[in-house]
């Protein structure tokens, strides 16, 4: 009985690339924006001034942009740029125990975007009270809020729907690569096929392309 993980198991992705190649991008292009996000946070601790959003802009008593809630963020950035180097590596070298730490984060965001979803289908008021809570010279933020609570709920979910269903798309593809690069691991080892009648031990992948091993034949000699 095959199960649903290899039902759905591809050696491609987008329909052209391989998988290994497809994590390889992902994990690069992860390392740079979390690199852009780690310089923008590094620019902040040097000039706080720069970056510094008021109280009265944010609209509530909580300061987004201190030294504390920074460094948080710092050590969140380095963190995820180790774990997608690390699937980076893992995908190139063919190391399946290295692409699992990039595998749970993809899972845990996937998580988190379905929370987000359930709560504005449970709680629709939220998006007007995380509109309120914007600054006042957000780009069209009175047109957003004049709009219908249904229709503005709609557009959310739809919105949300879209990211959820291509973060499974990649989620996906990583898991592929971790599939194929742990069949790659396993090529070499024997598989016993039993029959009715006989047990047959299958040789290794690579010994059956290259065929049997050919001996020199002994030396002659004379009588």
């Amino acid at each position: 009985m095959i199960s649903p993980w290899d039902r759905w198991y591809s050696s491609s992705c987008c329909l052209c690339c391989h998988v290994r190649t497809g994590t390889i991008i992902l994990g690069v292009w992860y390392m740079i924006i979390n690199a852009v996000v780690l310089l923008i946070l590094l620019s902040a601790l040097s000039d706080p001034d720069q970056y510094h959003i008021t109280t009265a802009e944010l609209g509530n008593e909580f300061d987004f942009m201190d030294d504390a809630n920074i460094c948080i963020a710092t050590a969140i950035s380095l963190f995820m740029i180790l774990i997608c180097g690390m699937a980076t590596y893992g995908a190139y070298k063919q190391h399946a125990a290295w692409i699992i730490p990039f595998f749970c984060y993809q899972i845990f965001d996937f998580a988190l975007n379905t929370l987000v979803a359930i709560s504005v289908v449970v709680y629709p008021t939220t998006i007007q009270d995380y509109l309120q809570q914007l600054p006042g010279n957000f780009p069209y933020k009175e047109e957003i809020m004049s709009m219908n609570a249904t229709c503005l709920v709609l557009i959310v979910l739809m919105f949300i729907g879209v990211i959820l269903a291509f973060k499974a798309y990649l989620i996906a593809c990583v898991w592929n690569c971790y599939q194929y690069v742990s069949g790659r691991g396993s090529a070499d080892v024997l598989v016993y096929v039993t029959t009715n009648d006989t047990t047959i031990l299958l040789p290794p992948y690579d010994e059956s392309m290259t065929g049997p091993a050919k001996y020199p034949p002994p030396p002659y000699v004379s009588a």
